[in-house]
C-alpha cells in the first residue's frame, strides 16, 4: 500500500483503536475475523510479535516499528481507559470492555473506523496482491500472510499472469 494512502487512512482513524486496526490490516493484511479474535496474550511487545491463531494452527507476525508503536498506544489506552476490564480480547470498546461473557469486539466497530467505501478485506487483499506484484513468490506470501498454497497461488497468478499461462498442446 503507498504510504501517502496509508497516512490518509491513518487520519482518518483517530482513535488509538483505528490506527491499529488499520495498521493490523493494511500493514500485515490480518482479516477482520482475525483482528477481533487476537488475545493479549497474544501480543508480545518484548519480542515484537503478535500470534494470529487458525483453530490448532498459528501464524506469527512480526511487527516492524510502525505497528509495534501503534499496538504499544493501544496497549497503554486500553489500560488507562478500562483498568478493571478482564476480557481477554485485544481489541475492546466501551461495550465489551467490562462485559462479564467477555465477548470479541463487535464487527461493525472495526469497520467504523475507516473511511466509506474502503473495507478491512479489500486492505487485506490489497496489501497481499501489492507483495505479490512486488514478489511473485508464494512461499514469500504464504509466510509472511499466514496464507494457504491455494491461496497464495491465486495472487501469484493475478500479479503476473504469464507464469501461469497454461502452454500449448
Amino acid at each position: 500500500m503507498p504510504s501517502d494512502l496509508l497516512a490518509g487512512l491513518l487520519d482518518h482513524a483517530a482513535t488509538p483503536l483505528g490506527r491499529l486496526t488499520v495498521a493490523l490490516a493494511a500493514v500485515h493484511a490480518v482479516s477482520g475475523h482475525d483482528i477481533r479474535s487476537i488475545q493479549t496474550d497474544d501480543v508480545d511487545l518484548a519480542r515484537g510479535t503478535v500470534e494470529i491463531r487458525h483453530g490448532l494452527l498459528r501464524h506469527t507476525l512480526y511487527l516492524e516499528q510502525f505497528t509495534h508503536r501503534l499496538a504499544g498506544e493501544w496497549l497503554t489506552y486500553r489500560h488507562r481507559r478500562w483498568p478493571a476490564s478482564t476480557n481477554p480480547h485485544l481489541l475492546v470498546s466501551q461495550r465489551t470492555a467490562l462485559d462479564p461473557d467477555q465477548p470479541a469486539i463487535n464487527i461493525g466497530t472495526l469497520r467504523g473506523v475507516l473511511p466509506k467505501g474502503v473495507t478491512l478485506d479489500g486492505l487485506r487483499q490489497d496489501r497481499i496482491l501489492n507483495e505479490a506484484f512486488d514478489c511473485g513468490d508464494p512461499l514469500k506470501l504464504m509466510r509472511l500472510f499466514g496464507i494457504t498454497e491455494k491461496t497464495a497461488m491465486h495472487y501469484v497468478g493475478t500479479a503476473h499472469p504469464e507464469r501461469t499461462a497454461k502452454l500449448p498442446r
